[in-house]
């Protein structure tokens, strides 16, 4: 068998094991950019619903505290505890950065989602048509994977239980990757 001199690279079987290579680390990304933004996506859920705790909660505890009524139904100090807490509120959600938490969820969210999208895309089409490119590829999205990995933010276990739990259910599963019966 003639060797090809123009390209090097042109065996067959260090092509298709390169091509092999480049898609089980696509596959390996996009599983965890599932996993990570499934999680992230069930974590801003809670997180949103805290964020309007502590909005209502103030506005709740001042009504209760200013009603006419309940002077006859608590002691006074209890109504100072409860105007006291509505007061507190508001510090605390200041101090917990609930706003700065939603935001950099839902940025992180959406971008660990986009990046699960591309890992697929390179691994079920560019690898096919073009080996090069999939890898130049490869390392454009992996710098962006590093970029998004590298935020403070950490990831309750409960919500990778959750994103397991829904992942696990077929929540994410197309019906166009399953494959029909022929009848």
């Amino acid at each position: 068998m003639a060797e090809d001199v123009r390209d090097p690279n042109s065996n067959g079987a260090v092509l298709s094991k390169q091509r092999n290579a480049i898609v089980a680390e696509c596959r390996r990304q996009e599983e965890s950019c599932l996993y990570t933004s499934t999680a992230l996506y069930a974590w801003l859920r809670w997180v949103r619903w805290y964020k309007r705790g502590f909005t209502v909660a103030p506005v709740v505890l001042t009504a209760i505290a200013g009603l006419s009524f309940m002077k006859d139904i608590l002691p006074a100090w209890g109504l100072v505890l409860i105007s006291f807490a509505a007061s507190l509120i508001p510090s605390l959600a200041d101090a917990l950065e609930i706003e700065t938490s939603v935001k950099e969820i839902t940025r992180l969210a959406a971008e660990f989602k986009a990046l699960q999208d591309r890992f697929r895309r390179v691994a079920t089409i560019t690898t096919v048509t073009d080996l090069k490119v999939a890898e130049q590829q490869l390392a454009e999205l992996m710098d962006r994977m590093d970029a998004a990995r590298s935020t403070s933010i950490i990831v309750p276990e409960w919500a990778f239980a959750k994103a397991r739990e829904k992942i696990e259910a077929g929540h994410y599963s197309f019906a166009v990757d399953t494959p029909k019966a022929e009848g």
